[in-house]
């Protein structure tokens, strides 16, 4: 697998961050900006402008642009990903830019052939494979189960070993900014596996209130989905999650530790610190 020599590359002065507006692209940004790095939001709102289905929009982001934090929406695993990803890069190289950090998700071998075009572009490159969010509880699509009061998941008894996007962010800035993490991936996960239930247990002790993990079958999951998304989307998502939540990803791993140098924040940590900020409340109230 190439990688680029560090003693070539320096620590980028600008980076283009995908998803800027996102769980982990708005961190990252933030913490760049925090380090003196120059920040390009890439969104579709963004001036330039940057849209996945539309790749003329693509040179006008890149411009300029050093290093590159690459989320791709939906999911890695998702139909016409890798041949996205592999035009974005075949630009991203046209475009002058030196570095490549690739936000991937744990136990998709999709995912994992859009990580190889990466490793293989000849550009400088790290990987991070990360496991599900803690945020996903608050700022993603768990936020309103967790104000429902019921988690209802295709997850059986499995055990996944939540990140933090936090850790994640600050392995992404690692990653721009200190040439020893060139040619790396790294695995992020929390420092224990949780099952949905002892989720929903210390959510329940956190909020003050039941609540409940319903396990289903991935069909029924699809079927109650489909009331909400287009079907083919609830396809994709019940069969993602049905490779994923497969007992496959339970296994805690050093990524954190090995990035940063430090452990990564456990899932009782987040969800005590969020209720405290009243994260759910103001959700609720908004809602």
């Amino acid at each position: 697998m190439p990688i680029v020599p560090s003693s070539r590359i320096f620590p980028v002065s600008s980076v283009l961050v995908l998803g800027a507006t996102g769980k982990t692209g708005a961190r990252v940004a933030q913490g760049l900006r925090a380090r003196g790095v120059v920040v390009r939001e890439g969104s579709r709102s963004a001036s330039p402008a940057f849209d996945w289905e539309d790749s003329v929009t693509w040179r006008a982001a890149l411009a300029g642009v050093e290093g590159v934090y690459i989320t791709y929406q939906p999911d890695l695993a998702a139909p016409g990903a890798e041949a996205a990803i592999a035009a974005f890069v075949d630009a991203a190289k046209a475009a002058g830019v030196r570095h490549l950090v690739l936000l991937s998700g744990r136990g998709e071998l999709a995912a994992q052939h859009c990580e190889a075009i990466v490793q293989n572009s000849g550009l400088a490159w790290t990987v991070l494979r990360a496991a599900w969010f803690n945020q996903n509880f608050s700022e993603g699509h768990l936020l309103e189960p967790v104000l429902a009061g019921v988690l209802a998941l295709p997850a059986g008894n499995v055990a996944e070993p939540f990140v933090d996007a936090n850790d994640l962010a600050d392995a992404a800035v690692a990653a721009f900014t200190d040439v020893r993490h060139i040619g790396q991936l790294y695995e992020l996960t929390g420092p224990r596996a949780l099952t949905f239930a002892e989720v929903a247990d210390i959510l329940s002790g956190a909020l003050g209130r039941d609540i409940h993990y319903q396990p289903m079958e991935t069909g029924a999951y699809v079927d109650m989905l489909s009331d909400y998304v287009p079907r083919e989307f609830a396809e994709f998502l019940g069969k993602l999650f049905s490779e994923v939540l497969d007992g496959r990803n339970t296994q805690v791993a050093n990524g954190v530790q090995r990035a940063l140098g430090r452990a990564p924040r456990d899932f009782a940590d987040y969800v005590r610190d969020a209720a405290t900020a009243g994260v759910w409340n103001a959700a609720a109230l908004s809602s």
